[in-house]
């Protein structure tokens, strides 16, 4: 489907029945929409309404040349943007990689709207830009951002040789067919540039709130871009009911790699926060076993 906002429109994967719960999925890079289709399929399964946008820059549609108009306050527009076009005034919001940093920003700002926030890999903000002032283990994996804010030689660099360094990003972790379609789509005009324009656009503008709604973060002991620092911190950053769920020796592609594992997290989550008349604890810490 598309979904027409005034940045512009914005292609989508959507499924479930119209009159169902609706959750938003918001992938990172370098991906698509695409990512989440086994979530897609789980969750249309059990009666909910679910879109997966090709965020802006993925979307030929929403495609601004400048790296400022990538900075979150606009990503986080777009999302807004998004659920008011579908209709949406509250919705379950859950994001992977870049994903998960609008959907943490998203909820901040508009804790009324997402009745529930599930993020993937990403650390909270804030427990990330702590752990890249302290902790020497995520000053290391956070370089290659450094590294990607050069243009056009990182664009050059992952394209070349059949996009041999972009598929590299994936560490065989993700299904051969995705990897291809991911690269397909990042080898059109322009779409490269727009989806590392997330790295270059700049600092946030504005500061992140503790997050009030209820909150699931999962991440894996295997992701190379995220380190156990600001993962085990998060929890200071959310003052709603907060489960934490360690998933040993998984790599940061964990909606492809382990989708039956996020799938059951994923629908037990929405299913406990069906209302926000809740009573569930504020803090659970699991290693994705149970």
């Amino acid at each position: 489907m598309t979904i027409s906002t005034a940045a512009g429109v914005f292609d989508a994967v959507a499924a479930g029945p119209a009159d169902g719960r609706p959750v938003l999925l918001l992938h990172g890079f370098p991906q698509t929409g695409l990512a989440w289709r086994r979530q897609i399929a789980a969750l249309a399964a059990e009666g909910y309404r679910v879109v997966a946008p090709d965020q802006r820059g993925y979307s030929p549609g929403v495609r601004p040349e400048r790296p400022e108009d990538y900075r979150i306050g606009l990503l986080v527009e777009d999302v807004v943007a998004i659920t008011e076009e579908l209709g949406w005034p509250a919705f379950d919001l859950v994001g992977h990689d870049w994903g998960g940093a609008v959907a943490w920003w998203t909820a901040s700002a508009h804790p009324g709207r997402v009745r529930t926030l599930t993020v993937v890999s990403t650390p909270h903000p804030g427990a990330l830009a702590e752990a890249l002032r302290s902790d020497e283990d995520q000053r290391a994996r956070s370089r290659y951002m450094i590294d990607w804010r050069e243009t056009p030689a990182t664009e050059d660099r992952m394209l070349a040789d059949d996009a041999g360094l972009l598929r590299t990003l994936f560490a065989g972790k993700v299904p051969r067919d995705s990897a291809d379609a991911y690269v397909r789509h990042l080898s059109r005009p322009g779409a490269l540039t727009a989806a590392l324009n997330w790295y270059r656009s700049g600092r946030p503008d504005g500061t992140i709130r503790p997050i009030e709604v209820p909150t699931l973060y999962v991440w894996s002991t295997g992701d190379s871009a995220f380190g156990p620092a600001p993962a085990k911190d998060t929890g200071r950053w959310v003052e709603g009911p907060y489960r934490f769920e360690i998933l040993p020796d998984l790599s940061h592609w964990i909606p492809e790699e382990a989708p039956e594992t996020l799938n059951r997290l994923l629908l037990g989550h929405l299913r406990a926060h069906g209302s926000r008349n809740h009573h569930a604890p504020r803090t659970v810490e699991t290693d994705g076993s149970d």
